[in-house]
Parts: structure tokens; sequence; C-alpha cells
């Protein structure tokens, strides 16, 4: 991958970060929230599984993945998520159909998405304790390497994948990445925010960590966006981790006790394109209407049919 380094990072803290590391071979993806924001769609449907044109959320994270290399996909579910590990299987019954019935498009798109076997494991969080405990649950798949870490309800899209770039920046720095994203100053109360040694920089090394900072006190306004890679060391430290805010563990917690080990260090991995936060209905709805005016088969009727609508209104 083209670095994504300027001149200026040629440090020796960079040079020294640039030997051999553990690659990013798996990724994680929690997967077992209820959906609770879109009920009733979501009572017997996982809100993972909700399309975006036409296909699940999930699926658009996990083409993320895999365009960035990941080779083992990890899927920390919970009950009725049965269906998650159906649509990463074969269906048997369906690929016969459509072979016999001659259609080939159809059939070929089922099969470029299907993960190799032995890609994908499926683990339960039995309780709902925070996005910290389902990463921990993790823990036995993982093993001891570094992994990356999906929140499935955020689709980022841009020129490049915000992944790839992360594993690119990994490959120069090592330790922890996070992207990162600029809001506006008066939004910084509602999301996780890093404050960075230089926050014009792609990359920059993460200097502070706060969960929704009280107005006016945030160290920037680049807000996590739900994009990780860690390290193993991570799963000690929320074994241990005390229950925060609403009795979860908190993943933020325990990535700022990785970040005061000084052999741990966080950078910051700034992403430039589209983040459609799927776990929300405005979220969900402008990720359809913008994928959709980029689809070649769709956009013209799609387009004129938003303009009588709008024209409507």
């Amino acid at each position: 991958m083209p670095s994504l380094w300027s001149g200026k990072f040629a440090s020796p803290e960079h040079v020294m970060n640039a030997v051999k590391k553990k690659p990013i071979r798996k990724a994680v993806f929690p997967v077992a929230g209820l959906g609770t924001r879109f009920l009733p769609a979501t009572k017997a449907v996982p809100k993972e599984m909700l399309t975006v044109v036409d296909r699940p959320v999930l699926q658009h994270v996990v083409d993320e993945a895999r365009a960035a290399g990941i080779e083992h996909f990890i899927f920390v579910t919970g009950r009725n998520k049965g269906v998650i590990e159906d649509h990463f299987d074969k269906q048997f019954e369906l690929e016969s159909t459509l072979a016999s019935r001659g259609k080939n498009k159809e059939l070929e798109a089922l099969t470029r998405d299907l993960p190799q076997a032995g890609q994908t494991s499926f683990t339960r969080q039995q309780s709902p304790l925070g996005l910290g405990h389902a990463v921990w649950c993790a823990r036995e798949l993982v093993g001891n390497e570094p992994f990356a870490l999906l929140l499935p309800d955020m689709i980022h899209h841009g020129r490049t994948s915000c992944l790839a770039d992360m594993i690119s920046a990994y490959e120069q720095t090592g330790g922890n990445l996070i992207a990162v994203a600029p809001v506006p100053e008066d939004q910084t109360h509602q999301y996780g925010i890093v404050g960075v040694k230089d926050v014009q920089s792609k990359v920059s090394k993460i200097t502070k960590m706060i969960e929704k900072p009280q107005p006016g006190t945030a160290p920037s306004n680049l807000h996590i966006t739900g994009r990780y890679v860690l390290q193993p060391e991570v799963f000690a430290l929320l074994e241990k981790q005390e229950r925060g805010a609403g009795g979860e563990i908190q993943l933020t917690d325990s990535m700022i006790a990785l970040m005061n080990d000084a052999d741990q260090p966080f950078h910051a991995v700034r992403f430039d394109g589209d983040i459609y936060d799927c776990g929300s209905k405005l979220g969900f709805l402008t990720a359809n209407v913008a994928l959709a005016l980029e689809r070649t088969d769709l956009a013209e009727d799609f387009r004129r049919d938003l303009k009588r609508l709008i024209g409507n209104t």
C-alpha cells in the first residue's frame, strides 16, 4: 500500500516503529445489539441485516474489511442473530434454483460475497454489558495478535477504504490506531473525542482520549468513528475493567489505560470520506440515498423520482 506519511514524519520514532510487526489478519464485528432504535423492524430482523440498497449494512462493513486484506471475520452475536450466520454460509437450495434458472449474475454475486470455509467465527455475548464486553468475548478467537475492530452500524464510504488506510498507517506506527473525523465544535459532547499532536495531519499520535466531553472542554473536534486497530493486551484490561455508565464495560476506559503504557502508543488516522450512522434512522436513510445515486443501474431513475418527491413537499 502507498504510505500515508509525508516527509515530516520520517522521525527516529517512526523509523524505530517500522520494524516488522504482526500483520492484521483478524477483524471483530460486535453484532449483539438489540436495535431498539429501529423497532418494530428489528423485532425479528437483526439491525445489521437491514439493507442499504440491496446489501445488508453488515455486508458493507465486511466488504471494507475484506478490501483491507482481513482474512478471518469474527462476529460477536447474541440471541436471535442466527440469520447473520446464515448470511455468511452457503444456501444450497437457493444456489441450485438460481443455477437451474440460468440466473448466473445473481449466483455469481452470492458466490463473490461468500467467505471461504473457515474464514468466519461466531461467539456469543451472553449479557448486554457494552462494547468493551463484546470485544472481550472475542479474546479466544483473536488470540495473541493485533486485530481490527469495526462497528457494524457505521458505513465509511470514501475514495479509499478506511480500514485499508489504517493498516497502511499501522505498518509505519505499530501500536494501536483509531479512525477519526471532524465534527462541528458544538457537537463534540455527543462523541468520543481524541486530542492529537498535529490536528492537520492524516496520521498523528493521540495525546488524550475522552468519552463525550462536557461542552467547551473537548481537546479537538476529532471524533472516534467506529474503526480500530488494537493490540491483544487490551483483553486483560477489559477483563478487569469496572462497569461504567449504564452498568456497561466501556472500551474507551481500557483504551485509555492501554495508552498510558509507554509501549502502547495510539495514533489517530483521519478518514476524509462520508460516514453514515446506520444505527440511526436518518443516517440509514441517507446511506440508502447516497449509495443508490452511485449505482449506474439505479441512479437516473432514482434521481428523477427524488426530484419529483422533493418538488411535492
